[in-house]
């Protein structure tokens, strides 16, 4: 009984311990977007260099999720978490003392990238294996830290980034240097906080466990077409968040003519107090319908895109300021309800036993999809205007949630794993 009690309290400690870990995860990833025209004008380079930057650390991201993930299915799932946390802080901290783009591409491009790949699968996995009738809550609230952490630091950033420059130490350095210093002191903190939990084992006919198959965790999502299709669409979804992140608070800089403060909080606080209320609602509602209904998860995924993707083009066509803003709220709770059930619903056609490997090669399908977003958008805003470069995003938004629908109807119930 002490046991089972001291599990059940150490599952919400490790969400808290997570919780912290991922508000860094995400919300130093938002410090370059928020101040891209101030890094720019520092270095006088065009768009479309500076969208690399994101275009490298998106692909770096997705090129190392696999090897993430499998890692995390054969090594301690705790070291996972810590290493990938300082690795990618450290990145985050030294992108603050760069001299020219290069050295942004290999510092946040190349090293945060990196670094970020590796925390993911690892605390998706655990929290997914401690969380056994709270998968979908805990995951939700796990969630919920990007948002807190995106609208954190784009806020702080725009900030500094108004800050008049000191000889060559310019304001927005700082925000690099301040959120990779904490990430860094958490992940030594982690060292100690938290446990190491054993992986799920395997079960062979039925009683014995049988060894992980390294063949098995990789072929775990070719076997699976309806999670190929989870995959496929969190591609295009991947797209839309980088193409949205990087080049939003520089849209409404230009169309609402906005400072860097103004527009770096309006692009995000706007989308994720939307995206917060979307989230806490489809992970409580999907776990109370799952027993009863186990497509669930599947349909929040496509009702999340499907219904997001009119909000995104209203947001890059209206004239209006608080249609943008109304635009985006809109958008943010529909792209809560589909991040309730990302990982949630991928679990419900993995075995337990492979789900960081499913996790791992999710996010890298779903990255390689999406690095070439912030570039693109880059060459549609010199080209177009920025507004043509958003309203293209719908499109991606609405092909995810069709693809997710066809791999619901034609594949979830070959596919589905019933965990006893």
């Amino acid at each position: 009984m002490d046991d089972t009690r001291t599990k059940d309290y150490y599952k919400w400690f490790l969400l808290l311990f997570l919780w912290v870990a991922f508000f860094l995860h995400q919300g130093t990833r938002q410090i370059y977007n928020a101040i891209l025209p101030q890094i720019q004008n520092t270095f006088e380079v065009d768009s479309v260099k500076m969208g690399i930057v994101g275009t490298i650390f998106t692909l770096t991201y997705g090129i190392c999720a696999p090897l993430s993930g499998f890692a995390s299915d054969f090594l301690k799932r705790k070291w996972m978490v810590i290493v990938g946390l300082g690795v990618f802080c450290s990145g985050i901290f030294l992108s603050g003392w760069v001299t020219c783009i290069g050295m942004m591409i290999v510092f946040y491009g190349l090293l945060n990238g990196a670094g970020q790949a590796f925390y993911y699968p690892a605390a998706c996995s655990l929290l997914g294996q401690l969380h056994e009738k709270t998968r979908a809550t805990a995951l939700a609230i796990h969630q919920t830290a990007l948002y807190a952490g995106i609208v954190i630091c784009s806020c702080v950033s725009g900030l500094f980034a108004d800050i008049p420059s000191m000889g060559s130490f310019n304001g927005w350095r700082i925000p690099f240097i301040l959120f990779g210093g904490i990430g860094i002191l958490w992940a030594f903190m982690l060292v100690f906080l938290m446990r190491d939990t054993k992986p799920v084992a395997c079960p062979k006919d039925g009683d014995a466990p049988a060894k992980a198959s390294f063949k098995d965790a990789f072929l775990v999502m070719f076997r699976k077409p309806a999670a190929m299709s989870l995959a496929l669409g969190f591609g295009m979804m991947v797209y839309v968040d980088c193409g949205f992140k990087t080049w939003m608070p520089t849209f409404l800089q230009e169309h609402f003519h906005m400072d860097a403060a103004v527009a770096a909080t309006n692009a995000v606080v706007w989308h994720y107090v939307g995206a917060f209320i979307g989230v806490m609602a489809g992970g409580r509602i999907t776990d109370r319908l799952a027993p009863k209904r186990r497509t669930i998860r599947f349909e929040a995924n496509i009702a999340g895109l499907i219904c997001g993707a009119p909000f995104i083009y209203l947001m890059s066509s209206t004239p209006s300021e608080t249609l943008c803003c109304l635009g985006m709220l809109a958008f943010g709770v529909c792209r809560g309800i589909y991040d309730s059930n990302l990982f949630a619903s991928l679990f419900d056609v993995v075995a337990p036993r492979y789900r960081a490997s499913a996790s791992g090669l999710m996010l890298c399908f779903a990255f390689i999809i999406g690095s070439s977003a912030p570039m693109v958008l880059g060459w549609i805003r010199d080209n177009f205007g920025m507004n043509y470069g958003i309203a293209s995003l719908s499109a991606f938004y609405l092909a995810g949630g069709v693809i997710i629908l066809l791999g619901r109807n034609l594949f979830f119930n070959r596919d589905f794993e019933e965990v006893k």
